[in-house]
């Protein structure tokens, strides 16, 4: 079977996004709603991992190049 990993718009982004912003966000609060935000977060990156599993792609692989090329461009796809 013919498999690409390449990152393509769609298919759980606007989640990762979500989830960098949350990250960010979080960091600049104290206390437990730092932690509940950063747990929001990642639960919002299960969408882009049950996808990445069910094509047959390594999860982790994939969610880390999202996560580096979402760290890349900001929001909207600037730079």
């Amino acid at each position: 079977p013919f498999q690409n990993d390449s990152v393509v718009a769609g298919g759980g982004a606007i989640e990762m996004e979500l989830s960098k912003y949350l990250r960010d966000y979080s960091r600049t609060i104290p206390g437990k709603q730092q932690l509940l935000i950063g747990a929001y977060a990642k639960a919002l990156e299960i969408i882009p991992r049950q996808l990445c599993d069910n094509a047959g792609f390594d999860a982790t692989n994939i969610l880390n190049k999202l996560r580096a090329k979402h760290a890349q461009v900001g929001p909207a796809g600037t730079p």
